[in-house]
């Protein structure tokens, strides 16, 4: 179990002084364990986001599809000096089923739930498919998180309080100003391109958060959720490049790549910052809130977009009842 009562949560987040490292600037829990769950977080931008939160003293849970990749990271950490926890269960996000296998893993923990990060995903793959029939970067990088934010909101809500909410924090990318979001063709079919289908997949993360925020507070729900632009960072995302541009890539990374830990920084600040407390339906790009693409801020489209997923993944759409 992990016990952390309403009173150890409001001192934990009280206590905030500034963290400086590694040109990172946001503020430090310290002290008590808060839970969060991040996926991807075996390496790139999810590892040090995990270490980060871990070095603060929280309760980490890497989601990850790789079971020898998240048991290494976890080794790894444990032999730094971090006052919190870290360990891993797998979670397939192509796999609509073990998505509610490992939430059916957490919540036997009996676990408290406080940060979700929505971290992993896959840039440019070939064109191919998820074991659902979803193509990978839709059904991957948005459709798993959408699933998984869905079956973990009402351990957010118990855990989240007045004045201390639960956060959700989404990983987009500046690709989604380029994005279309096609709704008749959402898998890609009449014509796919590795760019188009990634750009798509980021631009609607955006539309899902900013939808979620809506339904989260007019439902009263002490839970907050906001998306993230890492901005460009050295990580594997781009193995599937081709070849040229992985050349060029290592040629400028030094000069124009931002190390995993200054792309992570974002996430942080979004994850533990007082000054984003009860603060949601954000678009954050180097701790500051900046604006998203004119598209992301229609209304209408992410009602859509949220009805369709839901009937894509197999839940009831309770937003129905929302304006």
């Amino acid at each position: 179990s992990c016990p952390l009562d309403a009173s150890s949560l409001a001192e934990l987040f009280a206590i905030s002084p500034v963290l400086e490292a590694s040109a990172l600037s946001f503020k430090k829990f310290s002290g008590y364990h808060a839970v969060a769950i991040v996926t991807g977080g075996a390496k790139g931008i999810g590892y040090q986001t995990v270490k980060h939160l871990a070095r603060l003293g929280m309760h980490v849970i890497i989601a990850g599809n790789n079971e020898s990749e998240g048991q290494e990271a976890v080794r790894k950490m444990q032999e730094e000096t971090l006052t919190g926890k870290v360990e891993f269960l797998y979670c397939d996000l192509a796999s609509m089923k073990s998505i509610r296998q490992f939430v059916q893993q957490f919540r036997a923990k009996n676990c408290p739930l406080h940060v979700l990060v929505n971290n992993a995903g896959v840039m440019l793959v070939p064109e191919r498919k998820t074991e659902d029939g979803f193509e990978e970067h839709f059904g991957l990088n948005y459709l798993g998180h959408f699933l998984l934010t869905n079956l973990l909101l009402d351990t957010l809500k118990q855990s989240g309080t007045h004045s201390h909410n639960a956060r959700i924090i989404t990983v987009s990318s500046a690709t989604h100003y380029v994005a279309k979001l096609h709704l008749n063709d959402l898998q890609s079919r009449c014509s796919y391109s590795p760019h188009g289908a990634y750009a798509q997949s980021k631009l609607a993360l955006v539309l899902f958060t900013y939808r979620l925020q809506h339904l989260l507070t007019a439902n009263g729900s002490h839970v907050t959720a906001n998306v993230v632009d890492p901005g460009v960072v050295n990580t594997d995302l781009y193995k599937h490049v081709f070849w040229v541009v992985k050349v060029a890539k290592w040629m400028t990374a030094w000069l124009f790549f931002k190390a995993p830990e200054e792309g992570a920084s974002t996430t942080i600040y979004a994850a533990v910052s007082p000054e984003m407390e009860g603060a949601g339906g954000c678009y954050l790009y180097n701790e500051e809130r900046t604006k998203s693409a004119d598209v992301a801020y229609d209304e209408e489209l992410q009602r859509r977009l949220w009805t369709e997923s839901c009937k894509m993944v197999g839940i009831s759409d309770e937003s129905r009842r929302v304006p």
